[in-house]
């Protein structure tokens, strides 16, 4: 192994090893309690009750931990565009993702990819990188997305519950703030962590209408939507409270119901695109097991690259039109 090979290993190895703290970090169960002593931590008010934390938990652990995250965020905040519309995504996502935790993934995604393009698929340097750069913007991007869609799909399962036991408890004669208190014990997250921040807020001197808009501009879910507009039209013209979102409740199970016949009905064509746009990546990987060097010009010859270039976009437009036909918006 040459000396440049021997540091794109040592470099990839670095890279693995950082997402997997960082996704760890993200995912454990006391992130939350160690986001909350760091913030303790950089406020003025906080020190003592930081000091405290530090030394129950371990000074210099805490400290180096402190010191890491902030250098990542800064950096974070000097490299990643369009920063509030990418904490905003993360936010949804209902895990502990900071800015800089998502840059170190990216980054590390993007030099695993270069280096297993470099070592082990034996292309060159720069169609190595062009990957990386692609699929470290990508992968990171997608799996977002796909853990903000998990998250509102289990939202939007439990939140008709949610507003039928809030109709219950206005008809026994509740208040409203009481009766979303016992949604907040009650109700199965995402919806009861939700409406359990929202009550917290409120205890502390917000006002309700102002913290459900914000926590609607944040969840960015349309039914969450129609639910404070009712409670907003209901604050100003008067009204039964209790029909109105019991009207909702049904309205949104119907939604529900509608989506689940469509997605049942779309399968064949959602099946159908799929087998569409893997069929040239299966056949390729049966006819380099077959012959290894038959396609490999396709990667050694800047003419092959161009090819190879011009029929990936051609198959992202058409997967991206197949998607488009069989989405359907409710």
């Amino acid at each position: 192994m040459t000396y440049e090979l021997m540091v794109i290993f040592a470099g990839v190895l670095l890279a693995i090893l950082a997402v997997g703290f960082a996704i760890g970090g993200a995912l454990s169960p006391g992130a939350s309690v160690r986001k909350r002593a760091i913030r303790l931590s950089s406020g003025d008010a906080g020190r003592t009750s930081a000091g405290a934390a530090v030394a129950v938990g371990g000074g210099s652990i805490l400290r180096s931990e402190v010191q890491g995250i902030r250098m990542l965020e800064g950096l974070a905040k000097r490299l990643l565009p369009r920063q509030s519309m990418l904490t905003g995504r993360l936010r949804r996502t209902g895990l502990d993702i900071t800015l800089g935790t998502y840059l170190l993934c990216s980054v590390g995604i993007g030099a695993v990819v270069f280096g297993a393009g470099v070592l082990f698929a034996g292309i060159s340097a720069l169609t190595a990188s062009l990957i990386a750069v692609f699929v470290g913007l990508g992968l990171p991007h997608m799996i977002v997305g796909h853990l903000i869609a998990r998250r509102r799909k289990k939202f939007l399962s439990v939140f008709p519950e949610a507003i039928e036991l809030i109709v219950r408890g206005l008809k026994s004669g509740l208040p409203v703030s009481e009766a979303m208190a016992a949604v907040s014990r009650e109700i199965a997250d995402p919806v009861g962590v939700e409406f359990r921040a929202i009550m917290d807020t409120v205890k502390f001197g917000g006002k309700l209408e102002e913290v459900l808009w914000q926590t609607a501009k944040r969840l960015d879910i349309a039914e969450l939507n129609f639910f404070v507009i009712s409670l907003s039209i209901q604050q100003e013209t008067g009204g039964n409270l209790a029909e109105t979102l019991g009207n909702l409740a049904d309205i949104l199970r119907r939604r529900r119901q509608m989506k689940l016949k469509i997605k049942a009905m779309s399968g064949e064509a959602r099946a159908s695109a799929c087998i569409l746009g893997s069929l040239p990546f299966i056949m390729f990987a049966i006819v380099n097991v077959v012959n290894p060097g038959y396609a490999s010009d396709l990667f050694t010859d800047p003419r092959g690259l161009v090819m190879v270039g011009a029929g990936l976009l051609s198959m992202l437009i058409g997967v991206a039109v197949m998607i488009k036909m069989i989405r359907f918006e409710i």
